[in-house]
Protein backbone atom coordinates (compact mmCIF):
# COMPACT_ATOMS: atom_id res chain seq x y z
CA UNK A 1 0.00 0.00 0.00
CA UNK A 2 1.42 3.38 -1.04
CA UNK A 3 0.72 6.69 0.66
CA UNK A 4 -1.62 8.84 -1.41
CA UNK A 5 -4.40 11.40 -1.35
CA UNK A 6 -7.81 10.12 -2.39
CA UNK A 7 -9.62 13.11 -3.87
CA UNK A 8 -13.26 13.61 -2.92
CA UNK A 9 -14.47 13.51 -6.53
CA UNK A 10 -13.02 10.00 -6.89
CA UNK A 11 -15.47 8.63 -4.29
CA UNK A 12 -19.00 9.70 -5.26
CA UNK A 13 -21.92 9.88 -2.84
CA UNK A 14 -24.50 7.15 -3.27
CA UNK A 15 -27.91 6.37 -1.84
CA UNK A 16 -27.68 3.62 0.78
CA UNK A 17 -29.18 0.26 -0.18
CA UNK A 18 -32.96 0.35 0.37
CA UNK A 19 -32.86 -3.29 1.51
CA UNK A 20 -30.82 -2.30 4.60
CA UNK A 21 -32.12 1.19 5.45
CA UNK A 22 -35.42 2.99 6.13
CA UNK A 23 -35.90 6.47 4.69
CA UNK A 24 -33.37 8.58 2.83
CA UNK A 25 -29.77 7.74 3.70
CA UNK A 26 -26.71 8.81 1.69
CA UNK A 27 -23.21 7.33 1.98
CA UNK A 28 -19.86 8.90 1.11
CA UNK A 29 -17.05 6.33 1.16
CA UNK A 30 -14.01 7.65 3.01
CA UNK A 31 -11.78 4.62 2.40
CA UNK A 32 -12.07 0.90 1.77
CA UNK A 33 -9.89 -1.93 3.06
CA UNK A 34 -6.59 -2.23 1.29
CA UNK A 35 -4.21 -5.01 2.36
CA UNK A 36 -3.10 -5.61 4.98
CA UNK A 37 -5.67 -3.27 6.56
CA UNK A 38 -9.27 -4.48 6.91
CA UNK A 39 -10.63 -1.11 8.08
CA UNK A 40 -13.27 0.84 6.16
CA UNK A 41 -14.97 4.16 6.85
CA UNK A 42 -17.97 5.99 5.40
CA UNK A 43 -19.59 9.34 6.08
CA UNK A 44 -23.30 8.54 6.34
CA UNK A 45 -26.05 11.18 6.16
CA UNK A 46 -29.48 10.24 7.53
CA UNK A 47 -32.36 12.53 6.59
CA UNK A 48 -35.00 12.98 9.35
CA UNK A 49 -36.45 9.56 10.19
CA UNK A 50 -33.72 7.69 8.29
CA UNK A 51 -32.17 4.68 9.97
CA UNK A 52 -30.43 1.38 9.43
CA UNK A 53 -32.11 -1.99 9.74
CA UNK A 54 -31.04 -4.12 12.67
CA UNK A 55 -27.55 -5.38 11.90
CA UNK A 56 -24.28 -6.57 13.42
CA UNK A 57 -20.61 -6.32 12.51
CA UNK A 58 -18.26 -9.30 12.79
CA UNK A 59 -15.47 -7.18 14.30
CA UNK A 60 -17.64 -4.39 15.78
CA UNK A 61 -18.21 -0.82 14.68
CA UNK A 62 -17.35 2.70 15.81
CA UNK A 63 -19.59 5.68 15.03
CA UNK A 64 -18.49 9.30 15.41
CA UNK A 65 -21.34 11.83 15.18
CA UNK A 66 -20.41 14.84 13.04
CA UNK A 67 -23.66 16.82 13.02
CA UNK A 68 -27.35 16.70 13.88
CA UNK A 69 -29.14 14.52 16.40
CA UNK A 70 -29.38 10.77 16.11
CA UNK A 71 -30.50 7.61 17.80
CA UNK A 72 -28.73 4.35 18.55
CA UNK A 73 -30.01 1.16 20.12
CA UNK A 74 -28.24 -2.01 21.15
CA UNK A 75 -30.69 -4.93 21.17
CA UNK A 76 -32.29 -5.32 24.62
CA UNK A 77 -31.22 -1.83 25.73
CA UNK A 78 -33.09 1.50 25.63
CA UNK A 79 -32.80 3.85 22.63
CA UNK A 80 -29.99 6.39 23.18
CA UNK A 81 -29.79 9.94 21.79
CA UNK A 82 -26.46 10.76 20.12
CA UNK A 83 -25.13 14.24 19.28
CA UNK A 84 -22.10 15.84 17.58
CA UNK A 85 -18.83 14.73 19.14
CA UNK A 86 -20.31 11.53 20.60
CA UNK A 87 -18.47 8.29 19.82
CA UNK A 88 -20.40 5.01 19.92
CA UNK A 89 -18.29 1.85 20.30
CA UNK A 90 -20.28 -1.25 19.30
CA UNK A 91 -18.87 -4.67 20.24
CA UNK A 92 -18.42 -7.49 17.71
CA UNK A 93 -21.64 -9.29 16.72
CA UNK A 94 -23.89 -6.97 18.77
CA UNK A 95 -27.29 -6.46 17.09
CA UNK A 96 -28.03 -2.75 16.86
CA UNK A 97 -29.37 0.07 14.70
CA UNK A 98 -28.66 3.78 14.33
CA UNK A 99 -30.06 6.75 12.45
CA UNK A 100 -31.39 10.27 12.73
CA UNK A 101 -34.01 11.67 15.06
CA UNK A 102 -37.54 11.92 13.56
CA UNK A 103 -37.29 15.66 12.90
CA UNK A 104 -33.52 16.22 12.51
CA UNK A 105 -30.93 14.86 10.14
CA UNK A 106 -27.75 13.26 11.49
CA UNK A 107 -24.35 12.68 9.92
CA UNK A 108 -21.81 10.24 11.33
CA UNK A 109 -18.53 8.65 10.39
CA UNK A 110 -18.97 4.85 10.48
CA UNK A 111 -15.87 2.68 10.85
CA UNK A 112 -15.71 -1.11 10.79
CA UNK A 113 -13.44 -3.99 9.80
CA UNK A 114 -13.79 -7.32 8.09
CA UNK A 115 -12.66 -10.39 9.99
CA UNK A 116 -10.06 -12.89 8.76
CA UNK A 117 -12.79 -14.65 6.71
CA UNK A 118 -13.73 -11.39 4.95
CA UNK A 119 -17.03 -11.08 6.84
CA UNK A 120 -18.15 -7.58 7.80
CA UNK A 121 -21.87 -6.85 8.25
CA UNK A 122 -24.94 -9.08 8.67
CA UNK A 123 -28.26 -7.34 7.96
CA UNK A 124 -31.63 -8.16 9.50
CA UNK A 125 -35.19 -6.80 9.58
CA UNK A 126 -36.09 -3.09 9.60
CA UNK A 127 -36.52 -1.35 12.94
CA UNK A 128 -40.26 -1.05 13.56
CA UNK A 129 -41.83 2.40 13.70
CA UNK A 130 -42.92 1.58 17.27
CA UNK A 131 -39.34 0.79 18.37
CA UNK A 132 -37.93 3.79 16.49
CA UNK A 133 -40.55 6.09 18.02
CA UNK A 134 -39.68 5.25 21.64
CA UNK A 135 -38.39 8.29 23.53
CA UNK A 136 -34.60 8.06 23.69
CA UNK A 137 -32.50 8.30 26.82
CA UNK A 138 -30.94 11.78 26.62
CA UNK A 139 -27.19 12.24 26.67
Amino acid sequence: MKPRIMRAASRPTSKAEAANFVGTVMSDPVFAPEGPSRLRASRVSFMPGGRTNWHKHAVGQVLYVLSGVGRYQLEGEPVQEIKPGDTVVIPPNARHWHGSAPDTMMVHLAMSETNEKGEATSWFEPVSDADYGKAPTKA
